[in-house]
């Protein structure tokens, strides 16, 4: 089950990288556009590029079709990923992160119509348990409902459906060519998009400026923060190779259980790098829903 290990390792990395972000967002990003932050996606994919092609020199054997979907791949992924930072700038965290639901079940439909891919009974349960303990974390009891807020619905949902695209492209050419050299042309497309963002002027205003008074914390801390997440989503893409396409998202949905759990260790340890309710009710109900998601992952590795 070394696809587990992989497919896992997504959603803890991810959940590292996301107590990184609130940091870096409340200390440095507060009076900036999050599309700059994605600049440095970006940046971290462009670099990567010339050791991939020194390592793997069958870049260019995928035909110019094939390559342009690769491209596309990056290009939604980065799109997914500024949906998520627009719906985060105006809702809080525990709001959103219930959305990210929606990636498996797109991704299911997807590969079912576009790849053939059939989950038995015992996968299907199993993913569904894995939702449904991630939910368990997303949910704030003693909050007032609140009305339905169509932005964030519309925002998450295109995030959902762009991230799930994203993953179906990337292993249909994965399966096909060689995992680097299809990682290769997806951090094209993710320059591409970074590119794009950086021929906005007010975009490279603000990151002159960021880099011109906080340099040395931003290309160390979010140099660090962008490499966690870069390997998070190897991990998780190399997992898509050798197992369904909506049970690997449904495994990466977990991170919001990661980042509790996690939250827990700083407000332990380091309670001035984050807070996390430890109330026996809250405990109970991360609990809970780690059990949900223990049970989920062994039924879809039956």
């Amino acid at each position: 089950m070394t696809w587990l290990l992989f497919a896992f390792s997504g959603p803890v990395l991810w959940a590292v990288s996301t107590h990184f972000d609130k940091y870096l967002v409340e200390r440095y990003f507060k009076h900036s556009d999050v599309a700059v932050f994605l600049l440095f996606t970006a940046f971290i994919g462009l670099l990567s590029l010339p050791f991939i092609a020194f390592f793997e020199p069958a870049i260019m054997n995928p035909g110019a079709g094939s390559i342009a979907l690769i491209v596309l791949s990056g290009i939604l992924y980065m799109g997914a990923m500024l949906l998520y930072l627009h719906a985060l700038q105006s809702e809080e965290a525990s709001v959103v992160a219930p959305f990210f639901q929606a990636v498996p079940l797109f991704g299911y439909v997807l590969a079912y119509f576009v790849l053939g891919e059939r989950l038995s009974v015992p996968q299907m349960t199993g993913g569904v348990l894995i939702i449904a303990g991630t939910l368990i974390v997303s949910i704030r009891f003693g909050h007032n409902v609140r009305r339905f807020k169509l932005r964030l619905a519309l925002l998450m949902l295109g995030c959902g459906l762009a991230a799930a695209v994203s993953g179906l492209i990337f292993k249909m050419f994965a399966i096909e060519a060689e995992f680097w050299t299809t990682t290769f042309w997806m951090f094209v497309g993710e320059a591409i998009f970074g590119a794009a963002l950086l021929s906005v002027g007010s975009y490279r205003r603000q990151l002159a400026e960021l880099l011109r008074t906080n340099a040395a914390a931003l290309l160390t801390i979010n140099g660090s923060n962008e490499l966690i997440n870069l390997g998070g989503g190897l991990g998780n893409r190399y997992a898509l190779m050798f197992a369904p396409l909506s049970i690997v998202q449904a495994i990466s949905s977990t991170t919001a259980l990661f980042v509790f759990a996690f939250g827990v260790v700083l407000s332990l340890l380091f309670p001035r790098l984050g807070r996390e309710t430890l109330s026996l009710r809250d405990l109970l109900q991360k609990g809970a829903a780690a059990m949900l998601v223990a049970l989920g992952v062994a039924l879809v590795t039956r």
